[in-house]
């Protein structure tokens, strides 16, 4: 098991920003990180790299207790934080070597690097040259110097123009091949594409771990309809077979049926039954972003 998260728990004062967290990540798996802002995925994210402690509880990377062999874990672990930290004034090849010699890795394995990660066009230049695609790309290099077991990236699509985040989208699914990779971020569409499995938390606490073929295998049915007039939940409730209502604005409604029976005739008898007119029906899978909207509010 590449990470282990068993009942960690942190504190800050009286404020209790994670509450008995435990999963497991095993090599191969490419996991999103997801949560909304103050849930406690940076908290965690520190306690994961050694940043921080954990109140309570324990991590294991590869084995090794971040708790009473903490170096000997970090040895393990590639870490791309939010804010990309770079010296803009290194050349790309200074930088790299910089960090090879922190970790005592051979010269060699710093021009590998540059080509695994597809740097070696813009190798020649500074750092502050770079396009912000490249500037990830060095991040990156930078976190798989030392042949890491496990990646952590946090957020390392944000700010990217499309062609860019499609690179750095590959680049981290190739990688993830051979190694743990647990990927933060707020882009749905960058889970669904890159990752295997979702870990949600809410609050300090994991409220879903699945993997995205179970998530995308889900019986639930979603309807978004727009009647020509408001009405209560208290009404929308009373179709059958009904598991959510969430008034999406106005008079749109996205309704979640627990059922496979197709459920539009019943949407369309109820508009006839209380003197409303259907403007528009559609259905939708469910999918990661309706399950994040479901689950933390």
């Amino acid at each position: 098991m590449s990470i282990e998260v068993k009942d960690v728990s942190k504190l800050y004062d009286a404020q209790k920003a994670l509450n008995s967290v435990s999963f497991k990540i095993s090599k191969g798996e490419i996991v999103g990180f997801l949560g909304p802002n103050g849930a406690g995925k940076s908290t965690l994210m520190k306690i994961l790299t050694g940043y921080i402690a954990a109140t309570e509880g324990e991590v294991f990377v590869n084995e090794f207790s971040l708790k009473s062999h903490k170096i000997e874990a970090q040895k393990n672990i590639g870490y791309l934080p939010e804010h990309n930290p770079l010296y803009l004034d290194m050349y790309v090849k200074e930088y790299l070597q910089f960090h090879a010699s922190i970790h005592k890795v051979a010269k060699i394995e710093v021009e590998k690097c540059i080509d695994k990660v597809g740097l070696m066009p813009e190798a020649h230049k500074k750092i502050g040259q770079l396009s912000k695609g490249y500037r990830q790309r060095v991040g990156l290099a930078a976190a798989l110097l030392h042949s890491p077991e496990v990646l952590i990236l946090d957020e390392p699509t944000t700010g990217l123009d499309p062609n860019q985040l499609v690179e750095i989208r590959n680049l981290i699914k190739e990688v993830g091949k051979d190694k743990t990779v647990l990927f933060s971020t707020h882009i749905m569409q960058e889970v669904e594409a890159i990752c295997d499995r979702v870990i949600l938390i809410n609050k300090g606490v994991i409220v879903a771990d699945k993997k995205l073929t179970d998530l995308k295998g889900n019986q639930d049915q979603i309807i978004e309809v727009e009647f020509d007039l408001k009405i209560e939940k208290q009404f929308i409730d009373q179709i059958p077979h009904l598991k959510y209502a969430n008034n999406v604005h106005d008079t749109i409604w996205e309704l979640t049926f627990e059922t496979t029976k197709d459920m539009r005739p019943a949407v369309f008898d109820f508009a006839h039954d209380n003197g409303l007119k259907t403007l528009n029906l559609t259905t939708k899978n469910k999918n990661l972003e309706s399950l994040f909207r479901e689950l933390t509010t």
